[in-house]
Order: structure tokens, then sequence, then C-alpha cells
């Protein structure tokens, strides 16, 4: 009994492993999709305090076209990061999602190893029942090979004394 509840339960750790795998394939892909964001966020920051350090007016002060690609750089480096927060919370609700379906799977387990303790003492009950009723059909056949024995020793008895009277 206890060999097919550790079979049951590693048969049912091996499905939900697979189960889990593509949620996890696509956490790592959200995960990696943010990373290369963050990438390139480094990188226009480089880009940033290159253009701030570049002066091509006259004297090494810097231009209108200086500032301006500046402030580009700037404004990309605000685009990428609404992105990053974008997958960043695309990565929060797969990690809520998990979380959820690993909630729900340890309920659905939960109940499901109630249900077979449940089964399991009803069994057992049953068994303990069948043992007494076994044991009560056990005393009573021998009860009755008693009674059928008294009975047949009498009735030896009875003859015996019936064919002595005759003879005598």
């Amino acid at each position: 009994m206890i060999r097919n509840f550790l079979i049951f339960s590693l048969l049912f750790l091996a499905v939900s492993a697979q189960a889990v795998q593509p949620d996890t394939s696509a956490y790592n892909i959200q995960r990696l999709k943010i990373n290369k964001l963050l990438a390139e966020r480094s990188l226009k920051f480089g880009q940033y305090d290159e253009s701030l350090h570049a002066r091509t007016g006259i004297f090494g002060l810097q231009t209108k076209k200086d500032i301006r690609n500046s402030n580009e750089i700037l404004r990309q480096i605000t685009l990428n990061d609404n992105d990053i927060f974008k997958e960043i919370k695309i990565l929060m609700d797969y990690k809520d999602l998990e979380v959820e379906k690993t909630k729900t799977e340890v309920s659905t387990s939960g109940s499901r190893v109630q249900n077979y303790m449940l089964s399991i003492k009803k069994l057992q009950d049953q068994q303990e029942k069948l043992k007494q009723d076994v044991a009560a059909a056990e005393k009573s056949k021998n009860f009755s090979m008693l009674i059928i024995v008294v009975l047949i020793l009498t009735l030896i008895g009875l003859l015996i004394y019936l064919f002595k009277m005759k003879k005598v």
C-alpha cells in the first residue's frame, strides 16, 4: 500500500515538473529581454556621457547641436526605461501566475492526498470488519462442529445402549 502511494507520488511529481517547464521558459525569456534592455541602457548612458563631453564649438564650447544630441540620447534612455518597466511588469505577472499555479497545485494535491487517506482508512475499516466477520464465522463453525460431534457421540452411545439391551 505504501509502495503504491510512493509510486503515485513520484509519478505526480514527474508530471508536475513537465507542466511547470513552459512557464519557466517564458519567465527566462522575459528575464533575457530585460537584461538586453538594461545592456542597451548602459550603452546609451555611455553615449550620453560622451555627448556631454563633446565640444565641437569655437574655443571648445558646446553647440546647440551637441546639446540636442545629448537631449536625444537622454530621451532614448527614458524611452528605454519605460520599456524596462513594462517588461518588468510582465515578468512580475509571470511570477505571480507561477505562484498562483503552485498554490492551486498544492491545494489540489492536498485534497487528493486527503481523499486518498480517507479511502485508505475506509478500506482498512472494511478489512478490519471482514476480519471480525471471518473470526465470528470461524467461531460459529467451531461451535457447530462441537454440537455435531456431541450429537454423533450421543447417537453412538444410544445405539450401543440399544444393542446391549437387545442382547440382554
